[in-house]
């Protein structure tokens, strides 16, 4: 009887090596807008390297991590925190416990919650290179190309000012693919955004501030001219994200529009020339 169970046990691990090295992908690169609710959690991956912008509000964000990566791989090369909000740096103490990080880029910007507090911590207590961001800033990752548009190295960063006003705005170039990751990034900004010269035409946008009439403008739509726009917000969420008025500025150039509160995660795969959706 012992040695059927073991046996048996055996086959399921087998298996399960066997479905997990499936579903493994070593040459496309991966954009998974991960549902973690009312807040910003995105998973990069091309073969081996990770990166992860933002970790949403709370744990969901490690059923993402467990559900996008091969289980053998708890490594995450580069983790980027936009900015000091609980629904953009809430779960990242949980992947810092359970993942090993080589390098964490963030500004200066504090919050003086708790959970922010213990985060701060465990990144200065775990030998994890500390990465500045600065405006022209390129920083490689595997086969992954990611250039920081913002914040500038000078700008002022006053405990006065919204947060949104300091949030991180990169771009990654895969081939012939363009994204641009914009976290919460506000109308204050935008201007100065476009005017480092560094966006351009896209093919994949992260809508900003999760859809608020306080993010996307018709300026950065014109400057950017995305194909596909995703939205990363909650389930009737009480701030009503997506806004209206948004959508349909996105549905007037008829952007293929992609939306967490409605159907969940959503991966963008390319290979560098063409791209797609997954689900």
């Amino acid at each position: 009887m012992f040695w059927k169970k073991f046996i048996s046990l055996l086959v399921l691990i087998v298996f399960l090596i066997w479905l997990s090295a499936l579903k493994y992908d070593g040459s496309n690169l991966h954009v998974v807008a991960c549902d973690v609710g009312q807040g910003d959690a995105i998973l990069i991956t091309q073969g081996a390297s990770q990166v992860l912008i933002d970790g949403g509000p709370d744990s969901r964000v490690l059923e993402c991590l467990g559900e996008y990566l091969p289980f053998w791989d708890r490594k995450i090369e580069l983790v980027v925190m936009t900015h000091p909000q609980k629904d953009h740096y809430g779960g990242l103490t949980e992947v810092m416990d359970r993942y090993q990080v080589d390098s964490f880029l963030k500004t200066d910007a504090t919050s003086s919650s708790q959970d922010f507090e213990v985060l701060e911590r465990m990144v200065g207590g775990g030998g994890i290179k500390v990465i500045q961001p600065k405006t022209g800033l390129d920083i490689r990752v595997g086969l992954m190309y990611l250039e920081i548009v913002y914040p500038p190295e000078n700008v002022n960063i006053a405990e006065d000012r919204d947060p949104n006003d300091f949030s991180v705005v990169l771009k990654l170039k895969y081939g012939e693919f363009d994204a641009l990751f914009t976290g919460d990034m506000g109308p204050n900004i935008v201007s100065e955004v476009i005017g480092t010269g560094l966006i351009g035409d896209i093919e994949y946008l992260k809508v900003p501030h999760h859809g608020s009439k306080n993010g996307l403008t018709q300026e950065m739509l014109e400057a950017t001219t995305p194909e596909v726009a995703v939205v990363s917000a909650g389930r009737n969420n009480r701030y009503g994200h997506p806004h209206q008025e948004v959508l349909g500025m996105l549905d007037d150039i008829g952007v293929n529009i992609l939306r967490t509160d409605l159907v969940g995660s959503v991966e963008v795969v390319t290979n560098g020339s063409t791209f797609w959706v997954e689900n």
